[in-house]
């Protein structure tokens, strides 16, 4: 007999340690694991210097957060402990950040975050204290698989799903994580939070980077590696130069708004090109990407990717965490994991993740995903 976690133990006997970050949705998992009889341990990371963020709202893993989260675990009766991984998290996630915008990147630090810090070395301390499962308060499905595996699903609330942040969890994290709210929408996360009592029910949800303290990237970059950032041209795809500017961290791939330029015409940021500081805009179909080439690539499919050959296999794939999965073919060649979108998306940029979803339905299982490296317009041909 399996209990709510999937384990064949009594709650009692089954330990779980919450990654407590102050907020409603990981409060919830606690309080929920505590009813139910389970062996429950509440832990808080201190991810950074939180002088500069105790008091603002859209944060985590602060100063009030921390606070919040050791009243929620007084409050339910269970131990609660923070520990420091301040500089595993600098090395890990704000560096990381940081070399990726200088590169001319779009990169996305939750995804890092998750990957080498809550679900790698969060996880070995939850394994050293002899818990059975880490538990979060993300918005992803984890299911059972007949051979004993686990898979990752779309989250049940399709505005909260957090599967794109959470396509980089290998299999070996997954058959030790759980997602209990998973399958509940947002609101009724709320409702168990004000039914529990918790001080935090009302409170806002994480929004922003967390160490950008006034949602200005650029900033943390020049702080933390002054002299890196340079000037240069602002250049149409057509060769003409229209503009300088002064750092290619100041854009992004498909920005249109703040470029300073009078030209007559809408134009977008269409690449970065970091080696010669150089910002490439053009009209907004130049912006087109049909094809995708990814690195770092985390697999979660039953099959393994090597076998896709050139051939490959209709999936679906998400490259912003705010577009729904669209259509697309996963090939896999001398070329490395490409992908080709069945119709062309704007603004795919470098950095960004493209997480690949078994379909494009609600509820689709994730195959995994990787780092989007290298973009064109245009699919290649068909092998003859």
């Amino acid at each position: 007999m399996l209990n709510s976690l999937d384990l064949p133990k009594d709650p009692s006997k089954t330990r779980v340690v919450v990654a407590m970050s102050g907020g409603v949705d990981s409060s919830v998992v606690a309080a929920l694991l505590k009813r139910e009889g389970y062996d429950v341990l509440g832990i808080t990371l201190q991810l950074y210097d939180h002088g500069a963020a105790a008091h603002r709202k859209g944060a985590c893993c602060a100063g009030q957060d921390i606070y919040d989260a050791r009243r929620v675990a007084e409050a339910i009766g269970i131990p609660h402990y923070v520990l420091d991984y301040e500089a595993r998290f600098r090395e890990a996630v704000i560096d990381r950040f940081t070399q990726s915008y200088l590169a001319g990147e779009t990169p996305i630090p939750c995804v890092e975050c998750n990957r080498s810090i809550k679900f790698r070395d969060l996880l070995e301390t939850a394994k050293e204290l002899g818990a059975d499962v880490l538990a979060t308060g993300h918005y992803v499905a984890s299911r059972a698989l007949p051979d004993g595996r686990r898979a990752l699903h779309r989250a049940a609330d399709p505005d909260r799903d957090q599967s794109y942040f959470l396509y980089a969890t290998t299999p070996e994290q997954l058959s030790l994580l759980r997602f209990p709210l998973g399958e509940l929408p947002k609101d009724d996360t709320r409702a168990l939070a004000r039914e529990f009592g918790l001080t935090v029910a009302e409170k806002a949800d994480s929004q922003d980077i967390c160490f950008v303290t006034q949602g200005r990237y650029s900033d943390i970059i020049e702080r933390l590696k002054p002299g890196a950032v340079h000037g240069g041209e602002i250049v149409h795809v057509d060769g003409r130069v229209l503009g300088r500017h002064e750092g290619i961290i100041h854009y992004t791939v498909g920005q249109r708004r703040g470029l300073g330029l009078s030209t007559g015409e809408p134009l977008y940021v269409v690449r970065l090109e970091a080696k010669e500081a150089r910002v490439v805009v053009g009209p907004r179909e130049a912006l087109a990407t049909r094809l995708i080439r990814i690195t770092d690539v985390n697999w979660l499919g039953d099959t393994p990717l090597e076998s896709l050959g050139e051939a490959g296999a209709e999936v679906a794939v998400r490259v912003r965490s705010t577009r729904e999965p669209r259509p697309a073919i996963l090939r896999f060649g001398g070329g490395g994991v490409t992908v080709e979108l069945l119709a062309a998306e704007d603004g795919v940029s470098p950095g960004q993740a493209c997480v690949i979803y078994e379909s494009d339905t609600p509820r689709a299982r994730v195959l995994g995903g990787g780092t989007i490296a290298r973009t064109a317009a245009e699919a290649a041909p068909a092998a003859a």
